[in-house]
C-alpha cells in the first residue's frame, strides 16, 4: 500500500510506516537540517523539500506518481504544546489547517495526524475543528485520541493525539478500541539501553562516532529489535561535563530532578519522560534538556535517547549532537507509529478483499 508522509523530519513516522506495511512512496518537509539524513535511512522515498503551506495537493499526486492509500504526518506542534507560550500568532499554528487541506485534495483512502495534546485544549480546539471541518462529508472520523507510546510498548512516556479519518467506501471501520487492542507493556531504560554499554569503539568517520556491539552480547527483546545486524552503530559519544556539573549530578538520585538545569535523571525500571526538541535557528536556537543517565553522572547520548524513542540502531541523525536531538524530540515514535498505522494497513487490506470477492 502506498503512502505520503507530511511534516517528515527525521522519518520516524515513516519508519513505523514501513514497519507496518506501507511503501512511503513521498515525503515533505522545509527543513533541510531536520531532513538531512532521510535520503540515507529512506532510499527509495521521495524526498521533496517544500513550504506544504504553500504546496497544492497535485504536487502530492506527481511526487507520489499517482493515487495514495495513506496520508500521515505531525504538523509542527510547538504552537500548541502545553509547555510552550501557545502564541496564536505563530505561523506553525496554520501548518495544521493545511494537512487537513492537502487530504481534502489528494483523497488518500485514509490519514493519520499527530500532534501534541495540547491541540485539545480550549483555546486551540476550534483551530481543529475548523481544519477538520475542510474535509470532505464523505471522510469519516474516529474521535480524536490522545495515546502514550509506553503503552505501545516503547521505553518513553510520549502522550500525543491522533486524529484518524477514512472513506467507508474504500476502507473497512475504524474504531477506538481497535487502537485499544494494539497496546502492549512498556519497555523500560534498562531494555532500551542493553547492549549499548558493551559496544566498543571502531573509528570517527565523517563527524559519527562509531560503534560495534559484541554479538556475545546478551539484550533485552526491545534492544534485539532495534541493533542492526552488524551491530554497528553511531551517536554514542558521551558528554563531557565540568567537574562540577558531574559533581552536582552525582548527589541526584534515580527519579529526581536537577534543581539547576532541570534535567530528570532516569531510573532503570521506569520510562523516560518525553523527550523535548529544542528550537531551530529561527527560533532562538534554544537547547531542549536531556536527562541523566541512571547511573553515570551525564546526559544521555543521541544513540540513548533514539533507543528510547524506538528507533532502529542503524537509522542515521545529524553529525551534530544538538541537531540530532532536535530531530529525536521532533520525532513521533515509530513504535506507537506502527500500532496505529498497522491497524489502519488491516482496515485498508480488508476493504480491498471485500473489493475482489464483490
Amino acid at each position: 500500500m502506498r503512502a505520503i508522509d507530511l511534516f517528515c523530519g527525521a522519518g520516524g513516522f515513516s519508519r513505523g510506516a514501513h514497519a507496518a506495511g506501507f511503501d512511503v512512496i513521498a515525503a515533505f518537509d522545509k527543513d533541510p537540517i531536520l531532513t538531512s539524513s532521510f535520503k540515507t535511512n529512506f532510499p527509495e522515498t521521495k524526498l521533496v523539500l517544500a513550504d506544504l503551506s504553500e504546496t497544492p495537493g497535485g504536487e502530492l499526486f506527481i511526487a507520489a506518481g499517482g493515487e495514495v492509500d495513506l496520508m500521515f504526518g505531525g504538523p509542527p506542534c510547538q504552537g500548541f504544546s502545553s509547555i510552550g507560550r501557545r502564541d496564536k500568532s505563530d505561523p506553525r499554528r496554520t501548518l495544521l489547517g493545511h494537512f487537513f487541506r492537502l487530504v481534502a485534495e489528494a483523497k488518500p483512502r485514509a490519514f493519520v495526524m499527530e500532534n501534541v495534546q495540547g491541540l485539545a485544549f480550549a483555546d486551540a480546539l476550534p483551530e481543529l475543528e475548523s481544519a477538520i471541518g475542510s474535509l470532505p462529508t464523505d471522510y469519516f472520523l474516529v474521535k480524536p485520541l490522545v495515546l502514550d507510546a509506553a503503552d505501545f510498548g516503547a521505553a518513553t512516556s510520549r502522550k500525543r493525539m491522533f486524529v484518524v479519518g477514512y472513506d467507508p467506501a474504500r476502507c473497512d471501520s475504524i474504531w477506538p478500541d481497535d487502537f485499544e487492542l494494539a497496546k502492549s507493556s512498556p519497555a523500560t531504560v534498562a531494555d532500551a539501553f542493553s547492549g549499548l554499554f558493551n559496544a566498543t569503539k571502531l573509528a570517527t568517520d565523517d563527524c559519527n562516532d562509531r560503534w560495534k556491539i559484541p554479538p556475545s552480547v546478551t539484550l533485552s527483546d526491545y534492544a534485539a529489535a532495534l541493533v542492526a545486524p552488524d551491530g554497528i552503530f553511531t551517536g554514542n559519544q558521551r558528554t563531557r561535563h565540568t567537574a562540577k556539573v558531574s559533581g552536582r549530578f552525582s548527589k541526584l538520585a534515580p527519579g529526581k530532578i536537577d534543581p539547576v538545569g532541570r534535567h530528570p535523571r532516569l531510573t532503570w525500571n521506569g520510562q523516560c519522560p518525553t523527550l523535548r526538541a529544542g528550537t531551530g535557528a529561527d527560533m532562538g536556537s534554544y537547547q531542549s534538556v536531556r536527562p541523566i543517565h541512571p547511573e553515570e553522572d551525564r546526559v544521555i547520548t543521541v544513540r540513548e535517547a533514539a533507543r528510547l524513542q524506538g528507533f532502529p540502531d542503524d537509522h542515521l541523525f545529524h553529525p551534530t549532537i544538538w541537531h540530532s536531538f532536535r530531530m529525536i524530540g521532533n520525532s513521533v515514535s515509530p513504535i506507537i507509529a506502527e500500532a496505529v498505522l498497522r491497524v489502519v494497513a488491516e482496515k485498508l487490506e480488508i476493504a480491498e478483499e471485500s473489493k475482489k470477492a464483490a
